[in-house]
């Protein structure tokens, strides 16, 4: 049993980029989903599907990007754990790697990356950074 969902999707995507796959699978959730879409949005994902009628045996297929056979994300980091939550009000975000990077919040009106919390002007969980 998973406890937490979030960062076995980050070393899920992190070893499927180490052996060089073309796409990588986890179980389904809607937080899942969601943040898979900021990533796909920030085209640092491909098509994602979603497989599976009952709703606990659904899988989420993420497809991984790779620029010149370089992954297009080269880290990923769970920053806010179930021990330790990172929360950021709107003045305190701090771009990712000078900018190159982005943030994953959690915010009330959803899940964005921290370039669309700046545009809603919301703060919120980060819950993960990537470039």
């Amino acid at each position: 049993m998973i406890n937490d969902h979030i960062s076995d999707m980050v070393t899920r995507i992190k070893n499927a980029y180490a052996m060089h796959k073309k796409t990588v699978s986890m179980p389904y959730t809607k937080v899942l989903h969601a943040i898979a879409k900021v990533l796909q949005d920030e085209k640092y994902l491909g098509p994602i599907e979603v497989e599976g009628e009952v709703e606990s045996q659904k899988s989420l297929i993420l497809t991984l990007v790779y620029q010149d056979d370089a992954p297009a994300i080269s880290t990923i980091k769970r920053i806010s754990k179930p021990g330790v939550r990172i929360h950021r009000a709107l003045g305190d975000f701090k771009p990712v790697l000078s900018g190159m990077g982005i943030a994953i919040i959690s915010t009330s009106k959803g899940i964005m990356s921290d370039r669309q919390a700046k545009i809603n002007k919301v703060g919120g969980e980060v819950l993960i950074e990537l470039w």
